[in-house]
């Protein structure tokens, strides 16, 4: 696989991943604790992904303000704790983590034209 198929690849699954951490099903009194900008991290450790992206976000009334076209599903709990689902294209994410008042971490796998990946993201209150 050339690099620009698996630099897409890699891209559109950290697109819509970074996406999907921040968009909750939850609700605005539960995620209100999560508005406003973050930064998320996402860091590839195995498969054929490119090693990382790192993307600003807005969070707004628990879901994100983002130009990713990307479907989106996703819960936070009350404690914080994070489940996503993501597909853009031929491409899929999904990810668990938890999210506190400034920063989170999780763990995400995915796969897409240039096979299966998966890693860790991390997201900090900008």
């Amino acid at each position: 696989m050339t690099h620009l198929a698996r630099s897409t690849t890699s891209a559109a699954l950290a697109i819509t991943l970074m996406g999907g951490l921040a968009v909750w099903t939850a609700g605005p009194a539960r995620a209100a604790g999560f508005d406003g900008p973050w930064t998320v991290l996402i860091i590839t450790e195995a498969g054929s992904c490119d090693q990382g992206y790192s993307f600003p976000i807005q969070i707004s009334g628990g879901r994100v303000t983002s130009s990713s076209t990307a479907n989106i599903t996703g819960a936070v709990g009350r404690g914080g704790a994070v489940t996503v689902r993501v597909s853009q294209g031929g491409a899929s994410a999904s990810g668990t983590g938890r999210l506190g008042a400034s920063s989170g971490f999780g763990r995400w796998s995915g796969k897409g034209s240039s096979g299966s990946c998966s890693g860790r993201w991390q997201a900090t209150r900008s």
